[in-house]
């Protein structure tokens, strides 16, 4: 699947929250809600898929099943991130 979009929200951080991304796959999947978060020893950025809560448990809404392909959502992400990020000064 080739990424034809990616978007970046940036928010005020709040407990390493730092943004929001969205991606469109192929000109035909929308996907949102794509949290960007600091990582814990202060190095760089990490991502998380949305979930919702049930009850008591969490299910996923969606997520990549293909290592090389989150691998490759995350370096388009990150890459697009970082650079809004480093001109925001944030």
């Amino acid at each position: 699947m080739k990424i034809t979009e990616v978007q970046i929200k940036v928010i005020k951080p709040k407990d390493g929250l730092v943004g929001f991304a969205s991606l469109v796959l192929e000109d035909c999947l929308y996907l949102s809600s794509i949290g960007i978060h600091t990582k814990l020893n202060g190095t760089g950025y990490r991502i998380t898929y949305p979930t919702k809560k049930v009850g008591t448990t969490d299910l996923d809404i969606f997520h990549p099943i293909n290592k090389a392909f989150g691998e490759e959502l995350e370096k388009e992400i990150l890459n697009k991130a970082t650079k809004i990020f480093e001109a925001a000064n944030i």
